[in-house]
């Protein structure tokens, strides 16, 4: 299989070569049908000045005059009615003229034997030296007759600038090709180094450094490569920080369950057993509803098309979620006040009752007892804002930015007796964004947090 350097070079090449050939093809066309007559016309006029220049003198040397026009780049042809004939300037490569354009001449007439010369290429064509690739023209000199053919002497003329237009050619062709071989490789580097990378990601390795510094669409497409790099390790990490996190929620209550249903084999009293009995049936509760968490997050990925919006009124849904819990809050001596003003909103009722419900269990979880939890509500003509405000243990500024990772649960060495799944804030989140809204956290250590959520009308 042929590398993208090796394509792209000899693509490249193939194109240059392609459009010297058309070039030359189409030049030859506009030799042919126009330059060809061209310079049969400019000879022919050439001719008849030297003709009319002899035949004004009255005294002349044709010989010598001819001989000094063939030594300044002209191929002279002269022959009389009697049949001789004289060559002045470069010989002739084929004298191949025939009777038949001498007479023509010697009666008179001109032979355009450039403009008739037969197809070739112009190259060929236009330096071909033979008798028959000239202009004929009459000439009467001291009473005698003579035809006159005449054609430049190439050779003569442009013999230095055709080899150095040769050595030029040559080397244009050379130094572009190589330019191009270079130019190739300064184009296919990066594009070898991003299939490097991509080699290393398909086996694990995100960490990679492309060094790759362009302002072009390589380097964009490298700066949104290593982007793409360090979101895939992010990613990768917060895999295996869920899959040991489910592992642990997982395999906890089951060793919990395991051990109960042990110690109910060898309790002794009716005690005992209903003892058992309850923690085995809180701990499968406590894996029912962490697989109810985790279907909850799944199905969300997908739902923003399926969402089931209706309008409700939204203080009625938050005043029935207290409502739900307002025995856990007198058990653990919280009190709750709030200020929730009729607000209708237009939305999904079932996600949005996990929301609030979330946001309630999460503040009382990590409220101190006999502490006091605000939760207000904002109507304003765009947005709807909601706010829960709890004087519980409060978060670090570095743990704010996790807080709505799946799993992560803040200061862990004393949430570890509290339950939760460390899904709650994570399927808030993506349930608020399928609505388009949005939550905010402040909050300060050991002196509690709120969290502020807006969501539009419409």
């Amino acid at each position: 299989m042929k590398s993208l350097y090796s394509k792209f070079a000899i693509t490249t090449i193939l194109i240059m070569l392609a459009s010297g050939i058309i070039s030359f093809l189409l030049s030859n066309v506009y030799y042919q049908s126009y330059l060809k007559n061209q310079n049969d016309l400019k000879m022919t006029n050439i001719a008849l000045e030297i003709t009319n220049f002899i035949q004004l003198q009255n005294q002349i040397n044709m010989d010598e005059y001819f001989e000094h026009l063939g030594s300044i780049g002209y191929q002279i042809f002269i022959i009389d009615e009697n049949g001789n004939r004289q060559f002045f300037g470069a010989p002739f490569r084929t004298e191949n003229l025939s009777d038949e354009p001498v007479e023509k001449v010697l009666n008179g007439g001109i032979f355009h034997g450039i403009a008739k010369f037969p197809h070739k290429t112009f190259v060929t064509g236009f330096f071909a030296n033979e008798l028959t690739n000239t202009v004929g023209v009459p000439l009467i000199n001291e009473g005698e007759r003579y035809a006159l053919f005449l054609r430049p002497d190439l050779k003569l003329l442009f013999n230095e600038m055709h080899r150095m237009f040769g050595w030029l050619v040559v080397g244009m062709v050379v130094f572009t090709i190589l330019l191009v071989l270079i130019s190739t490789k300064y184009l296919i580097k990066p594009i070898s180094k991003l299939n490097t990378a991509t080699s290393l990601i398909a086996e694990g390795d995100f960490g990679i450094k492309l060094n790759i510094n362009r302002q072009d669409e390589i380097g964009d497409l490298a700066a949104s490569f290593q982007t793409m790099a360090g979101k895939l390790e992010k990613v990768n990490d917060a895999r295996k920080e869920f899959i040991s996190n489910i592992s642990h929620d997982i395999q906890s209550p089951l060793s919990n369950i395991k051990g109960y249903l042990k110690l109910l084999r060898s309790a002794e009293s009716t005690a005992q057993h209903k003892e058992y009995f309850d923690v085995v049936d809180s701990e499968v509760d406590r894996l029912s509803y962490l697989t109810k968490q985790l279907l909850l997050l799944s199905s969300l990925d997908s739902q923003k098309d399926l969402l089931d919006k209706k309008e409700f009124n939204l203080s009625e849904q938050l005043k029935t979620v207290i409502r739900q819990y307002q025995w856990i809050l007198s058990e653990k001596g919280l009190m709750i006040s709030y200020s929730l003003p009729d607000a209708y909103l237009h939305g999904d009722h079932t996600l949005l009752y996990s929301v609030w419900e979330n946001l309630l269990t999460n503040a009382i979880k990590y409220s101190e007892e006999d502490s006091e939890i605000n939760i207000t509500l904002n109507d304003q003509p765009d947005w709807i804002v909601i706010s829960f405000k709890d004087h519980g243990i409060g978060l670090h500024s570095e743990e704010v930015e996790r807080i709505y990772d799946r799993f992560y649960r803040a200061d862990t060495s004393r949430t570890r007796t509290i339950e939760g799944t460390g899904l709650g804030l994570s399927i808030v989140q993506s349930i608020l964004e399928i609505h388009d809204g949005e939550i905010k956290v402040e909050s300060k250590k050991g002196e509690g947090s709120v969290f502020t959520v807006k969501l539009p009308k419409g």
